[in-house]
């Protein structure tokens, strides 16, 4: 039995209603488990394409299939199960009075309640080392604390592919190095959109290149960071003095 790619993007062309096309067909498969991240500059359609992959965008031409389900109207509560978009800003996905209304508010909202539900809160919260904190409000808890509590809300609904946006923006570095243990722990596919080149290297082994809404490069992250021919046609910087051939590649 064939097993169905998390991930199937065909064709995906999209234009907002200013005009402004920012994606020209864009072709992308994640397999079950895989860890990959998209990268390239400011503008390249990469918010875009996150936002189709949940439904939250959609009347472009092109399909996107996730776990061989097709994101169409009549399938977005179980795709938005699926796909857990972890946003930029973690305030933007916590408003409860506590971290653990927060973590249970998709759960829940999915009918589930009791046992069951108390179960994924303290899964979740156990799977981003903040179980200890699941009475705390969340804004007095650090920013790095509220990342990791942010990705617990998405846990909580054993999604099949786990996207991220920027993870590591605006965390110091014992919170970024943290938060990469728990993201290379979990058991699920990931998607991660982000400028932060190291980190790319040091989470995914695959990474595909997004520029003027197209994919133009797919293959190892290391490989890629490697080339700097097509580094600097896509106008992607590594951080001064970093060289990724000193550093081993990602297990697959």
């Amino acid at each position: 039995m064939t097993v169905a790619p998390s991930l199937l993007v065909e064709g995906l062309a999209f234009a907002y209603p200013d005009g402004h096309q920012a994606l020209f067909g864009v072709d992308l498969t994640v397999a079950q488990g895989d860890r990959v991240a998209v990268l390239g500059p400011n503008g390249a359609g990469k918010t875009t394409l996150v936002l189709h992959l949940n439904g939250i965008l959609t009347g472009g031409r092109g399909t996107v299939q996730v776990a061989g389900l097709p994101v169409v109207k009549a399938n977005l509560q179980e795709i938005r199960r699926r796909v857990g978009i972890v946003f930029q800003d973690p305030d933007d996905q916590l408003f409860m009075p506590s971290v653990r209304e927060d973590v249970a508010f998709g759960p829940a909202n999915l009918g589930i309640r009791g046992p069951e539900l108390d179960e994924r809160v303290a899964e979740a919260l156990a799977q981003v080392g903040m179980a200890e904190y699941a009475d705390r409000p969340p804004h007095h808890l650090s920013y790095g604390q509220r990342r990791r509590v942010a990705v617990a809300t998405v846990l909580a609904m054993r999604p099949e592919i786990l996207v991220l946006d920027e993870p590591s923006s605006n965390l110091d570095p014992a919170s970024r190095r943290e938060l990469a243990d728990i993201l290379l722990s979990l058991p699920i596919t990931v998607l991660m959109v982000t400028h932060d080149l190291p980190y790319a290297l040091q989470l995914c082994p695959r990474s595909v290149i997004l520029d003027g809404g197209v994919i133009v490069a797919d293959g190892s992250t290391y490989d890629l960071l490697c080339d700097e021919t097509t580094m600097a046609a896509h106008r992607l910087e590594l951080p001064f003095g970093f060289n990724p051939r000193s550093v081993a590649a990602p297990a697959g």
